[in-house]
């Protein structure tokens, strides 16, 4: 069993919870998306359920050898979440987990306490903490990535969704040897609101541009050039909107929205892939709904990616591919700066088991 002791970090401390905590708590597990990713909360959650956790819920963790500690500000005494950790697996492996208040977001207190209960739970002989967040809360991923907890992968079916059904959980785990150091993305975030010249804007990829990337994909003459060339089943691209934060922070791929600046209207997807950390290089690949066409906007897109990517995300290389046919691409990246190197023969997957060229592009920082 751990020892109820208060755990000092800095702007936080971690504490047992006591029954003048309980307002606090209600107030935070009321909140649209602390509701959202932790499905186990009663809706409504009222002060009648608050106490219930704290009388019965945390004093059953501590009895059977667990902890759950209520984050505070160390100045003001005032909550700011809740930290838990969960009874030990047959291994001895212990996950940690944790909820933050609407009021006490965006400041650290979720990777400060969630660095200091790993150290702390260390020193109590645990040999490993692992922490779950659903795939599509990118902000739990990057608390665990600040706290010096490495991904490790991606459990499918790992967790329930509120109102049935399961999610895809990402999954996080540090050991007493690791530094606890910060781990920093290969590619940080676009700014607040993505990037714009006043005529196109890109963004990051979201579960709401399903169906419009869907009406894209599905175009015949988008499909002729995709890889491979068929048009994806609709489970598939929702699923790959909703995923874009995760696979970005982990750096497999960077995946955003084509925007018509003024209107914010879908008018296409832009990415970065075959992410190449050692040479600090990326591909580039886009397409662009027809309705947009004729205007620039992809040129202005890759410029405006570009850009980005040499001076804000550290890149050196930008490479791209295109079919020989697709005349049109192949114009884009001349715009935008590209030099044609080469063709690769049957390099890309064609229709009915048929094999391609890819012509090579490249630009250098």
């Amino acid at each position: 069993m751990y020892p109820r002791e208060t755990i000092s970090s800095g702007p936080i401390i971690l504490r047992p919870a006591v029954e003048a905590d309980i307002p606090a708590v209600a107030r935070a597990c009321a909140d649209p998306l602390t509701q959202r990713f932790i499905p186990a909360l009663p809706d409504p959650y009222t002060e009648d359920d608050a106490r219930y956790w704290l009388m019965e819920i945390c004093e059953e963790r501590w009895r059977t050898g667990g902890a759950e500690f209520i984050i505070a500000d160390a100045a003001t005494g005032e909550l700011d979440g809740v930290m838990g950790l969960h009874l030990p697996d047959r291994f001895g492996n212990v996950e940690a987990g944790y909820w933050v208040a609407p009021w006490a977001r965006r400041k650290g207190v979720a990777s400060a306490a969630l660095r200091a209960v790993a150290e702390w739970a260390f020193e109590q002989g645990v040999p490993r903490v692992h922490l779950v967040a659903e795939m599509e809360n990118v902000a739990s991923q990057k608390v665990a990535l600040a706290a010096g907890f490495r991904h490790e992968g991606l459990q499918r079916g790992g967790g329930p969704i509120r109102g049935g059904g399961r999610a895809d959980m990402a999954l996080f785990g540090r050991l007493p040897g690791d530094s606890g150091e910060p781990i920093g993305a290969f590619l940080p975030f676009l700014p607040e609101g993505g990037l714009t010249d006043g005529v196109v804007a890109i963004t990051m990829l979201t579960a709401g541009d399903a169906p419009a990337y869907q009406a894209l994909a599905s175009m015949p003459d988008v499909v002729r050039y995709r890889v491979p060339p068929e048009a994806p089943p609709f489970a598939e691209t929702l699923y790959r909107c909703a995923g874009a934060g995760y696979r970005w922070l982990i750096g497999v791929q960077a995946e955003m929205a084509i925007r018509d600046a003024a209107t914010g209207a879908f008018a296409g997807d832009i990415q970065l892939s075959h992410l190449t950390p050692p040479m600090r290089e990326a591909m580039v690949g886009y397409s662009l709904h027809p309705d947009f066409r004729g205007r620039g906007l992809v040129t202005r897109a890759v410029n405006l990616l570009a850009d980005w990517a040499f001076a804000q995300a550290g890149l050196r290389r930008l490479i791209s591919g295109t079919n020989p046919e697709n005349l049109a691409s192949q114009a884009v990246l001349e715009r935008a700066g590209f030099t044609r190197l080469g063709t690769q023969k049957e390099y890309l997957p064609g229709p009915d088991g048929t094999w391609t060229d890819n012509v090579e592009w490249l630009r250098l920082r």
